[in-house]
């Protein structure tokens, strides 16, 4: 390949403004020295899958909403920068079978695992168990239970009552660190990455369009933090000039759509005519085939002291999670009536299978691909984990500290573990 006809620096590139991305931007910088030149490449808005929506001059969370209280990256960023868990304002949930509730929450806790065990017997206990043995090990949102044992493990955890979320938005994470890290956000869609080289080592051009035009540049290590799989838009990004060539990667990832819906809940749906009396705020449904997975009476992501949660014959902002767009008859059959419905579709997780092997970690000497480990599983913690070992990876193969790559039998350790 034809050396580049331009002066080369050192810097950095980051593909993606989410959480993985402002995560490795952070453990770039701590690493390599306060000096270090970081990119941040992003099409949309920082923060990624942690996004809000506006409703009356409320944010709420549209994106992931919690997290687990054992997610230690996340805690450790909230610290860093600044920032505080939302107040928790208690709301009862269950669990709603196409006809009727299966199960139902109450105040009392003794009550509640009562219930749980009269249903699901001892099983639950065990599972429980497990999946905290598996979060305390690996140190989560709602899927499917299809899936793998360690992703679902990490998506029951979204199951359990020890989460927590940041006042003010989730998303004041990935612009908090993007900021202390003092990264340049380039407002651009990355369309190749080509390899030069220099001197003997690898150089990558970075080619992106923006709103200004067509643009390139040149950077030593890059990291790509958003999904490459086949039918996302992300597609016609390509990899030029690597011998042998970077494959596309296969894979599909689950499509959720959120609908923050302003309005007046229909309670006789779930089988209580007074709306008065509908106790819950939370109502997640079985795998029966139904329109809707989760319904929730939400809160905005400011909570005041004086904030009271909206009574259930009240207006209140209810957020909707369904495989596909919400038809108006679904939407008045949950709703008796409804001011406005705003919406966002996420790529919300990879469609978990037999899948054998994960994709390329490391593409190639200094390009790595950090979405390859949400096909292990996908949460915020998840992403912080691999941000921090990507970073960990290009220091030590930039400084030849070879030692500490590829360790011996870190593998079969690691599955010995979980």
């Amino acid at each position: 390949m034809p050396r580049p006809a331009k002066s080369v620096r050192e810097g950095r590139a980051v593909v993606g403004a989410g959480i993985g991305g402002s995560a490795v931007a952070h453990f770039l910088q701590q690493h390599f020295g306060p000096r270090a030149q970081i990119d941040v490449y992003e099409k949309g808005t920082v923060g990624g899958r942690l996004a809000t929506i506006s409703v009356n001059k409320q944010h709420y969370e549209s994106g992931a909403a919690s997290f687990h209280s054992l997610s230690l990256h996340m805690q450790d960023f909230v610290k860093l920068l600044g920032l505080r868990h939302r107040r928790e304002v208690v709301g009862r949930s269950a669990i709603f079978g196409g006809e009727h509730f299966v199960l139902e929450e109450t105040d009392w806790y003794l009550l509640n695992l009562f219930r749980l065990w009269w249903h699901y017997g001892i099983s639950f206990l065990r599972l429980q168990m497990w999946v905290e043995e598996v979060m305390e090990k690996f140190m989560s949102y709602g899927q499917s239970a299809a899936m793998p044992a360690f992703a679902g493990a990490m998506s029951l955890a979204g199951a359990q009552g020890s989460l927590w979320s940041v006042e003010g938005g989730n998303k004041l994470v990935c612009s908090g660190l993007l900021k202390l890290t003092k990264a340049n956000v380039i407002h651009a869609t990355v369309t190749s990455v080509t390899l030069h080289s220099t001197e003997g080592k690898a150089l990558y051009q970075v080619g992106y369009e923006s709103e200004a035009g067509s643009g390139s540049d040149f950077y030593d290590i890059v990291v790509i933090a958003t999904p490459l799989h086949l039918d996302n838009s992300s597609s016609n990004f390509t990899f030029e000039g690597f011998t042998p060539p970077i494959d596309d990667i296969q894979g599909s990832f689950q499509p959720t759509i959120v609908s923050l819906v302003h309005g007046y809940l229909n309670s006789s749906y779930f089988g209580f005519l007074d709306p008065k009396l509908f106790p819950f705020t939370n109502i997640l449904t079985t795998d029966f085939p139904s329109f809707f997975c989760t319904l929730d009476n939400i809160c905005p992501v400011n909570i005041s002291a004086s904030f009271r949660r909206k009574q259930p014959q009240e207006a209140a902002v209810w957020r909707v999670q369904s495989p596909k767009p919400l038809l108006r008859t679904q939407l008045k059959t949950l709703f008796r009536s409804y001011y406005s419905v705003q919406t966002a579709e996420w790529q919300a997780h990879p469609l978990y299978g037999s899948r054998t092997t994960l994709p390329r970690f490391a593409l190639h000497d200094q390009l790595f691909y950090l979405n390859a480990l949400e096909w292990a599983a996908s949460s915020v913690e998840v992403m912080a984990v691999a941000a921090k070992n990507v970073a960990l990876l290009a220091y030590n193969r930039w400084y030849q500290d070879l030692d500490k790559i590829d360790q011996k039998d870190l593998m079969h350790k690691v599955k010995t573990e979980l």
